[in-house]
């Protein structure tokens, strides 16, 4: 009886406990990107502005950030397929950018990022359905 219990909560956490593993590996991606980018509910526009509500809002339009003509009028709404896409080459897909980065080509690790970038709400909260569920517990 217990077993038949045990499944269906264990297969409901499986999911929130896979994007919470991802959103970690993802924090550890993000290391690389602190150099120029902050996150978070102090987050600054730095060397490149800060990314807080990344997916879903429309590249060049962070308050306060100096972007290149080409990442202002680039069109593009950041998605995670278009984010992904982006961080492999910045230049080759937004000639002209000021991002200057070599890109990231590895598709698990980009995953992870944007695991981790999805977390945080325009004012830099965290969501509280992504955040690791063991967090939840230590609140």
């Amino acid at each position: 009886m217990r077993l038949a219990l045990l499944v269906p909560v264990v297969l409901a956490l499986s999911p929130a406990a896979a994007q919470a593993q991802d959103a970690a590996n993802g924090e550890k991606v993000f290391a690389q990107c602190r150099a120029c980018h902050q996150i978070g509910p102090t987050a600054k526009n730095a060397v490149g502005p800060h990314l807080n509500g990344l997916i879903g809002r429309k590249a060049g339009t962070v308050e306060g950030y100096n972007y290149s003509p080409a990442n202002k009028n680039s069109g593009l709404t950041w998605d995670e397929a278009t984010f992904s896409e982006y961080i492999k080459d910045p230049k080759a897909k937004v000639p002209g950018t000021k991002m200057v980065y070599a890109g990231l080509k590895d598709e698990k690790r980009i995953a992870d990022l944007i695991a981790y970038l999805k977390q945080f709400d325009a004012a830099g909260q965290k969501s509280a359905e992504l955040v690791n569920p063991q967090q939840l517990a230590a609140r």
